[in-house]
């Protein structure tokens, strides 16, 4: 059995789904940091069958609610003296910019680069986003 130590400090972003963590390392940038940070992969769970965990020391200064967008169940601790102090279910941010991108070929963000990608939620019960300037529908997981 593989034994990842525990956090003094820190994040844990737990409940990902198996093979999400990449994606995930990736929008929150996390090789930018300098800090320790250990990924998990297919580790086993009784909820959900197999899952992926982030462990990330220190404070990392975020809005985590933009996660909601790309995995539903995934839970923040917040990690203090070696204890959860605080547990997070995410919860579906209105608007997000940047972190998923319209696939439409003719949106205007496919011709003007610096336009930033901005959708809003329109239906939260099938947690859908639409384009903002083309009205793509982006469907998170």
């Amino acid at each position: 059995m593989l034994n990842i130590g525990g956090l003094n400090q820190g994040i844990v972003i737990d409940h990902i789904q198996a093979g999400g963590a990449m994606k995930i390392y990736e929008y929150l940038n996390l090789e930018k940091l300098d800090c320790s940070v250990a990924i998990i992969k297919n580790a086993k769970s009784n909820k959900m069958g197999k899952k992926d965990i982030i462990k990330i020391e220190g404070d990392l200064d975020i809005d985590l609610n933009v996660l909601g967008v790309l995995d539903h169940s995934i839970t923040i601790n917040i990690i203090k003296d070696a204890e959860i102090v605080e547990k997070h279910q995410l919860s579906l941010p209105d608007t997000v910019t940047n972190i998923i991108k319209c696939k439409n070929p003719r949106c205007i963000t496919s011709i003007e680069q610096e336009l930033p990608h901005a959708f809003k939620l329109t239906d939260r019960k099938n947690r859908i986003y639409r384009c903002i300037y083309c009205e793509s529908k982006f469907k998170g997981n």
